[in-house]
């Protein structure tokens, strides 16, 4: 398994997040597909009113369910719930579909809207780099929407976010996107998580983990 490298993190507030009976506090659990509905709707207001993603059009129910049905197939899919509502949630997914790839992947994370910075996406990724790390992957990718100067419709919170967690900028297209009549770039943004070995573990699809693994991960997110 990697070793972590310099896992860049704010610092946490003061709240003890490990605390479960501490009132209004966001749990991290994993995902179901009984969860697809809620968490479309967090993701359905990013496709209508801005171009951090540049999906044009609604996901059905439909198509949104099966899209987490495969995602937890093979890569880490939680949320966050606070008083039984989903407020956010992050996942993993192929970086590219060659089998030398398996040992990156591709990360995405989303808030709903009345609940952006408030840490409680810090403390998502920051889980799911350690389910990842279970899985023997090394590399986390992050393709975010990018316009310079920023606009209303993709703010820089998305870059900022990552470059506190210690991602950098690696690359980007320019004017590859057409949304709201606008033309916007595409960056790519990189997290290390561990030393690439010369002969690193297979890549372990999540389903293999192991459960009490995973509860650890989650209990100490």
């Amino acid at each position: 398994m990697p070793i972590f490298l310099n896992l860049v993190l704010p610092k946490r507030p003061t709240h003890d997040y490990n605390k479960r009976t501490m009132k209004n506090l966001p749990i991290i659990r994993m995902a179901t597909v009984a969860d697809a509905a809620a968490l479309r709707e967090i993701y359905l207001p990013y496709v209508r009113t801005t171009a951090v993603t540049f999906e044009l059009e609604d996901p059905t129910l439909e198509d949104f369910t099966e899209r987490v049905r495969k995602t937890l197939e093979r890569y880490p899919y939680i949320v966050a719930v606070e008083d039984d509502q989903i407020v956010g949630y992050a996942y993993a997914s192929a970086f590219r579909p060659r089998a030398a790839y398996l040992h990156s992947i591709e990360t995405s994370i989303y808030m709903r809207m009345d609940y952006r910075g408030k840490g409680v996406g810090r403390r998502l990724y920051e889980a799911l780099a350690k389910l990842l790390m279970l899985q023997n992957v090394y590399n986390m990718e992050a393709c975010i929407a990018h316009c310079d100067p920023a606009d209303e419709y993709v703010p820089a919170t998305s870059r900022l976010f990552h470059e506190r967690l210690g991602f950098r900028l690696v690359g980007q297209f320019n004017k590859c996107a057409h949304k709201f009549g606008r033309w916007y770039d595409m960056i790519w943004m990189e997290k290390i998580l561990g030393d690439h070995v010369a002969n690193p573990e297979p890549f372990m699809p999540f389903t293999q983990v192991a459960q009490e693994k995973i509860d650890e991960v989650l209990e100490q997110a």
